[in-house]
């Protein structure tokens, strides 16, 4: 079992305690509700029978509305700021911008009928200006998605595959790793067996975005990037097709494709790949690796989950759209409990629920299914894991019954929990 939990803060990762006897207990207990698929838990706040809604239409008079959610919500942020200044932060290590940023997302899904898809994945097109980190070099990439006699869920999607479509993403690696490859692929070139060995010492973060699954690709986390391109590894990043365009299991297709395409048409040995994905990639991080132990498919080395994140650049959009990676019949009490702290709105049962957007009129057939929602799976035989939360988000429960199911499993778990975090906050090592 996981009796040591770390903390990470601005003073870098330690151990913060032991959960005692009383915590596994309590851990056992609620992890019987999500022993069997198909069965939501109790305290499922998502119906199975949910159904997508559509959009009602804007009319001219409700112009008004806007205006009173607007001068609402600036009362609500003037007296957020006043309260940090004179009793201090909600949380004692909040400065002013995260004091503003909760203020300004708290209760945001209420308003959601202001907006739609479309508009969501236009104001996201300003992820295309935020700055690549001063040591990477990006390659956009393209390739054509094959057949490859998939089983189980994914065979239908891929005995649909005749060759023409295509999948695109990135390649990104830092200027001094890229200048030592550089050198080790020119000595291989004549050498067939050199060049083998290169790809096989060849280092991969298969990278998989968040943002629900309909609205954010590859270009609107390089903040994320520059933690990783400062490591040995190269960074594969993936477009993978968006819900509502594509329903589940969709985009767990194209992560698959993704995967097999660095394993099998790259010659990159998956013993050498490591998974990283953030909220709805941590759960497609999860589902690819269930799938490929489930068809006894070569494992990578291991996965790094982490939450929803909150760039500087673009947090509002962000978390408007992030959702469970472990559970979406968001059982767990920390939606209540840390929900006047985070930064990601509980979903509304309208045209922008993110679950209903994902899983479409298939809802009460995936809502439990461990593709979908993997803290329902087994974790058996699964490589190492590194969970990543904050303390003060809503997904921080369904974090640490992850790490104790998985641990129970035999899985070599590191849990980390970062100080006064919502949603998630990536620290510069």
């Amino acid at each position: 079992m996981p009796s040591v939990y770390h903390h990470a803060g601005r003073q870098g990762s330690r151990v913060l305690g032991h959960y005692n006897d009383k915590d596994c207990d309590l851990f056992a207990s609620s992890l019987l509700h999500y022993a069997t698929p198909g069965v939501t838990p109790p305290s499922a706040r998502v119906n199975p029978k949910l159904k997508m809604e559509p959009r009602p239409p804007l009319r001219i008079w409700d112009i008004w509305k806007f205006g009173l959610v607007v001068v609402s919500k600036a009362t609500e942020i003037t007296g957020d700021v006043l309260s940090h200044h004179v009793w201090g932060p909600r949380k004692k290590s909040w400065g002013i911008e995260m004091t503003i940023v909760s203020s300004i997302m708290r209760g945001a899904g209420r308003h959601s009928s202001f907006v739609d898809i479309a508009t969501i994945r236009t104001l996201m097109s300003i992820g295309g200006l935020v700055p690549l980190p001063s040591d990477a070099l990006v390659t956009p990439v393209t390739f054509r998605v094959k057949k490859r006699n998939l089983l189980g869920i994914l065979a239908e999607y891929d005995a649909a595959e005749d060759g023409t479509r295509e999948l695109s993403g990135e390649w990104v690696v830092g200027k001094k790793i890229w200048q030592r490859l550089q050198t080790e692929w020119k000595t291989a070139c004549n050498d067939v067996r050199n060049n083998a060995e290169s790809r096989r010492n060849e280092q991969v973060i298969f990278y998989i975005h968040g943002g629900e699954s309909t609205a954010v690709s590859t270009i609107d986390f390089y903040p994320i990037v520059e933690i990783y391109e400062r490591s040995s590894f190269r960074f594969a990043a993936l477009d993978y097709r968006l819900a509502p365009e594509s329903r589940f299991p969709g985009p767990l297709h194209d992560v698959v494709s993704g995967y097999f395409r660095l394993v099998e048409e790259l010659h990159i040995p998956s013993e050498n790949i490591l998974l990283a994905g953030d909220s709805a990639g941590g759960g497609l991080c999860l589902a690819l690796l269930m799938y490929l132990r489930d068809h006894n498919y070569s494992l990578p080395a291991g996965a790094i989950l982490m939450s929803p994140w909150v760039g500087k650049f673009i947090p509002f959009l962000y978390v408007f759209l992030a959702y469970d990676y472990a559970d979406l019949t968001m059982s767990c009490e920390s939606w209540d409990s840390n929900a006047n702290f985070d930064v990601v709105p509980f979903p509304q049962n309208d045209h922008m629920n993110p679950i209903a957007l994902y899983l479409g009129e298939r809802m009460e057939d995936f809502l439990t299914h461990p593709y979908a929602s993997p803290l329902f799976g087994d974790f058996t035989g699964l490589p190492p894991l590194l969970i990543q939360v904050g303390d003060a988000e809503v997904l921080r429960d369904e974090s640490t019954l992850l790490a104790h199911k998985a641990t129970l499993a035999g899985v070599d778990v590191r849990h980390e929990l970062f100080e006064d975090a919502v949603g998630y906050v990536i620290s510069n090592p």
